[in-house]
């Protein structure tokens, strides 16, 4: 049979990020993708050369807008592992409630888009209200909607008084209740499973051995999050992580649904076992200069990105590299794909939740 290559991307009306793919097809079905990576790569991460290190983790916050908080935290936190830095305990709740509210909105964003990749309008608008809630959040409290730069080295910049903290809780809790409505839709509608269930499977075995992370591998079987290692706190939360066994298109949905739910939950926890009182300190002065290098796991929206920080006790650090989790999860996207007709090919795409700023640093 005759091999066609089709370009999909950088441009593309469903997918939202500039993946670059050429499909080889035969007829209507995909059997190979050769992914482009680079489009619009930036060099963020060479600017450590040139940009003092207490300035470096603003840069890092804008190596993507929705991932910006936890690039930010990710980066001061490693900055304060070389240097020994402690952190104030109600700096290290903050930065959860932060993190957690980042995940909410970045799940909502991405629901929403999906719902439009297969053809549900008035379901997209309801996720992307929701999220503009969050985004609200996030404005009273850190002063930007997109990149907060709220993140210091040793703590963070802004508290949140803890009458303002409850608040918080009480519009999540009433938020809450309005996405399950959402959610049941994304369950139960027929043309949502006719487009989704059995679509795109990943096996455990598969995503274990493709080195998927994040909703993508919890999809497949995997209890995988880095959040049990308890590193940044949530040893004193509740929580397990959210799994499913299918390991489809449906299931990834189903993954994001219920972390959707679950952090909600978790903000609540934070909320009513942080440290009350305000006036406490939220930042550690930092002095002296970094020396060292280590890795710092976190658990971004998407899936474990990794850092790897090297300082030479100058001002500038000598190495700065983030393995992101889109980069993790793109050799399994690959192996999805193959098989599918074209037609389900952009939804596969969306269902890893791609991040192309994030990969392309």
């Amino acid at each position: 049979m005759k091999r066609t290559i089709v370009p999909l991307g950088p441009q593309h009306p469903v997918l939202p990020e500039p993946l670059v793919l050429d499909l080889v097809l035969e007829d209507e079905r995909v059997v190979d993708a050769v992914p482009t990576i680079g489009y619009i790569h930036r060099g963020l991460e060479a600017m450590v050369e040139k940009v003092e290190y207490t300035e470096m983790g603003f840069v890092a916050e804008r190596i993507c807008g929705i991932c910006s908080f936890m690039h930010g935290m990710g980066f001061c936190a490693s900055i304060e592992d070389i240097m020994g830095v402690e952190v104030p305990e109600r700096a290290r709740w903050l930065r959860l409630v932060w993190a957690e509210l980042s995940r909410i909105q970045s799940h909502l964003l991405w629901l929403g888009l999906g719902s439009d990749a297969f053809g549900f309008e008035n379901l997209f608008m309801h996720c992307w209200r929701m999220r503009e809630e969050i985004l609200d959040i996030f404005e009273a409290t850190t002063g930007g909607r997109i990149i907060f730069s709220v993140n210091r080295i040793g703590g963070v910049k802004r508290d949140i008084a803890d009458s303002e903290l409850a608040g918080i809780a009480e519009r999540l809790r009433a938020l809450g209740e309005r996405f399950a409505e959402i959610a049941r839709v994304f369950r139960a509608d027929p043309s949502i499973h006719h487009r989704l269930a059995g679509v795109g499977v990943l096996p455990a075995g598969e995503a274990l051995a493709a080195g998927a992370v994040g909703p993508m591998a919890r999809a497949s079987g995997l209890a995988t999050d880095t959040r049990l290692l308890g590193t940044h706190g949530y040893d004193r939360l509740d929580f397990e992580p959210v799994v499913e066994a299918g390991g489809d298109c449906l299931a990834r949905v189903l993954v994001r649904l219920r972390e959707v739910e679950q952090s909600i939950d978790l903000i609540r926890q934070l909320v009513d076992r942080m440290p009350k009182g305000d006036g406490q300190p939220i930042e550690t002065r930092v002095r002296g200069l970094p020396d060292g290098e280590t890795f710092m796991r976190l658990e971004q929206p998407r899936g474990e990105v990794v850092y790897y920080l090297k300082a030479n006790g100058t001002k500038y650090l000598e190495r700065f590299r983030a393995r992101t989790p889109t980069f993790a999860n793109i050799p399994a996207m690959i192996s999805l794909v193959r098989g599918h007709d074209l037609a389900d090919v952009p939804n596969i795409i969306l269902t890893i939740d791609p991040c192309i700023s994030c990969t392309e640093r």
